[in-house]
């Protein structure tokens, strides 16, 4: 399992620092409001790490699906903060203080502050993500025979 985590981890991440440097490339990474479409990266490759693991292991039990989910999200979030304080601090010095900027704080904060919320929007999203899709992936308790019972007493 731990090899799903890694494998969608480091695409989902892939795909995001694809998304920053395009949107720089237009010019348009200092606006923070783009940054909602992160949680459609992370969904899109959370989603396929969780029907990954539930093809690879079909009689898996919700708490591994929920895992591998959530697990590659986590690495994702990771391997992207990692990219972003590599960038924010070698590359671009100047995009941390315009976000900042942005956020019309009046005291003084820095680029770490910016890399903690990123993990804990990372995180957030990826628990969020991986307890939705969890809903479409769990096995169902109604068996046949329970259903049959049902339907028989509602027509009596």
């Amino acid at each position: 399992m731990l090899n799903i985590h890694i494998r969608y981890g480091f695409t989902i991440a892939f795909f995001l620092v694809a998304f920053f440097l395009t949107m720089k490339l237009f010019g348009l990474h200092q606006y923070p409001v783009f940054s909602i479409f992160n949680a459609v990266l992370f969904g899109g490759g959370i989603y396929r790490a969780t029907q990954h693991h539930r093809r690879t292991n079909p009689k898996s039990k919700y708490q591994d699906l929920w895992q591998a989910g959530f697990m590659s999200g986590a690495v994702a979030t990771l391997v992207f903060t990692a990219f972003m304080a590599f960038y924010m601090y070698q590359i671009d010095s100047v995009f941390a203080a315009t976000i900042l900027d942005s956020w019309n704080v009046n005291y003084n904060t820095g680029v770490l502050t910016i890399l903690f919320s990123m993990v804990l929007m990372g995180l957030s999203t990826s628990v969020v993500c991986a307890l939705t899709f969890m809903q479409r992936f769990k096995r169902s308790w109604n068996t046949s025979k329970r259903v049959d019972l049902q339907s028989s007493t509602l027509n009596s």
